[in-house]
């Protein structure tokens, strides 16, 4: 567990950073960044043991942050829609080479990217490994993602070279937790409200990692940055589709699952991603994801034996 650092976490009210900070902050001088656009998100962000600093990344102007944190998770992300491909480079991108920039003498720099950056493959199982092609396909649930990723993961590159900063560019898959924000559990409640699930592929297999592995996998992950930098797909070891994920929603509930399979041209037949190189980074994940998505069902609709 890492102790006694001073670490920074960007895009401090977003979902996936809650469960970092929480972890961190017992052991750790954790400083969270965001906009806090929305009332109460700085109170949010202190409860969870981080100190709270207001920064537009975009901007440039840092000068509310110190320069020598140890440790920087770079988690924020800007989503837009089709028509804010610029906006969304202009902060995924450019805000990245400000942000590694104010904090290029840290220890070593994660950078969240995304399986978004991929091209497509026709074949759901043939999952990509970090040297895969990446560019050309079509994320219309996240339409900004993948440009502004890949112009975010040549920035992280650039920077860990010039300024001899150890990075490491993580390609989030699916994490989930019984939170707000997390793929697998929206799919559970909107099938306890009897509405249809939308997918584009039949099947559509996922790697889907708990947060409480990816906490217990962040460390490993630090420790791997590295100039150049290194890149890691960051998923479960498991590959669960999103039609067993329903099912069994369907069996723990009794509900009547239907999955309306709507093809989108351009778009990946696979949300899945080779796990091999972080496996060997990180060890096996910890958390089965049938155990972890029930523990998430008995949670908030009762164990239903």
């Amino acid at each position: 567990m890492l102790t006694d650092a001073k670490i920074l976490v960007t895009g401090a009210t977003g979902s996936v950073a809650a469960p970092f900070i929480r972890f961190l902050a017992p052991h750790n001088e954790v400083w969270g960044a965001a906009r806090f656009s929305r009332e109460g998100s700085k109170q949010h962000v202190e409860a969870l043991g981080a100190k709270p600093v207001s920064v537009d990344l975009a901007s440039g102007d840092l000068s509310a942050l110190p320069d020598d944190f140890t440790h920087v998770l770079h988690l924020a992300h800007y989503r837009g829609q089709p028509s804010d491909v610029h906006e969304a480079i202009l902060n995924n991108g450019e805000g990245t080479g400000h942000l590694l920039h104010h904090c290029r003498k840290a220890k070593a720099a994660l950078v969240m990217s995304s399986g978004a950056v991929y091209s497509a493959v026709e074949d759901p199982w043939d999952f990509p490994s970090e040297d895969s092609a990446i560019g050309s396909a079509f994320t219309p649930w996240a339409p900004t993602s993948g440009p502004s990723k890949v112009a975010q993961e040549a920035i992280a590159r650039f920077c860990a070279a010039a300024f001899g900063l150890p990075v490491v560019i993580a390609r989030l898959n699916t994490i989930y937790a019984d939170a707000q924000g997390f793929l697998p559990p929206i799919n559970m409640d909107m099938i306890m409200r009897d509405m249809p699930i939308s997918v584009r592929w039949d099947p559509m297999p996922h790697n889907p990692i708990h947060v409480d592995d990816a906490c217990l996998q962040l460390e490993a992950m630090l420790d791997a940055a590295g100039t150049p930098a290194n890149i890691v797909n960051w998923g479960g070891d498991e590959a669960v589709t999103v039609q067993e994920w329903c099912a069994m929603v369907g069996e723990w509930s009794g509900k009547q699952v239907t999955i309306k399979t709507e093809p989108i041209p351009g778009s990946t037949h696979s949300a899945g991603s080779d796990q091999t190189k972080r496996r060997s980074i990180t060890g096996p994940s910890t958390i089965p994801f049938r155990e972890g998505y029930r523990a998430i069902f008995d949670a908030r609709y009762g164990a239903k034996g």
